[in-house]
C-alpha cells in the first residue's frame, strides 16, 4: 500500500505555461521584438505550426515532455527555472515557482506519461447527471443517474411491432 503517486499531466502544465507566456507577451511585446508575432505559437497544435514556430515553441518548454528519464527531466526543469530567474521576467518567475512547488508531481509525469483527460470527461458527465438530478429527493437517485450516463450501459429492450 502507498504506491500511488501524484502526477501533473501535460495539459495542465501547458495551460499554466500558455497563460504565463500570454501575460509576458502582452507586457513585454513593446520591449522585446522576439516575442512579437508569437501569440498563437503557444496556443496552436504542433502540426499546425510552421518550422519557425515549432522551433520557438520547443525552445520554451515542450522538450520536457519528451524526456524518457526522470534525471534528464529534472535537469531540464532545473535549467529552465534558473533561466526564468535569471531573466527576471515576473510571470516566468512565478511559473518557475509553481514548477518548484509541484516538482515531484511534474517529474512523475515522465514515468507515468498519463493524462487525466479521461477523468475530466467522466467528471463532465457527473456534472451533467447532477444537473439532470435536480429535484431528486435522495443521493441514491443521483448515483443511479451517474451510472446510467457514465457507465455506457446498453439495454436490450424488447421491440414489439404491431
Amino acid at each position: 500500500m502507498g504506491t500511488a503517486k501524484i502526477v501533473f499531466d501535460r495539459f495542465h502544465i501547458k495551460k499554466i505555461l500558455n497563460e504565463t507566456v500570454d501575460e509576458v507577451r502582452k507586457s513585454e511585446r513593446h520591449l522585446h521584438s522576439a516575442i512579437k508575432g508569437h501569440k498563437y505559437t503557444f496556443l496552436k497544435n504542433d502540426k499546425n505550426l510552421s518550422k519557425k514556430q515549432k522551433h520557438a515553441k520547443q525552445e520554451l518548454f515542450d522538450d520536457f515532455f519528451e524526456f524518457s528519464t526522470e534525471d534528464e527531466a529534472a535537469a531540464f526543469l532545473a535549467y529552465w527555472c534558473d533561466l526564468a530567474e535569471e531573466f527576471k521576467i515576473l510571470p516566468m518567475m512565478k511559473f518557475a515557482a509553481t514548477i518548484k512547488s509541484h516538482w515531484t508531481g511534474i517529474i512523475n509525469y515522465i514515468r507515468a506519461k498519463m493524462s487525466n483527460g479521461v477523468l475530466e470527461g467522466i467528471n463532465s458527465k457527473i456534472q451533467l447527471a447532477k444537473n439532470r438530478a435536480r429535484g431528486y429527493r435522495n443521493t441514491k437517485n443521483l448515483i443511479n443517474m451517474v451510472y446510467f450516463i457514465a457507465g455506457k450501459l446498453k439495454f436490450d429492450y424488447p421491440h414489439y411491432s404491431t
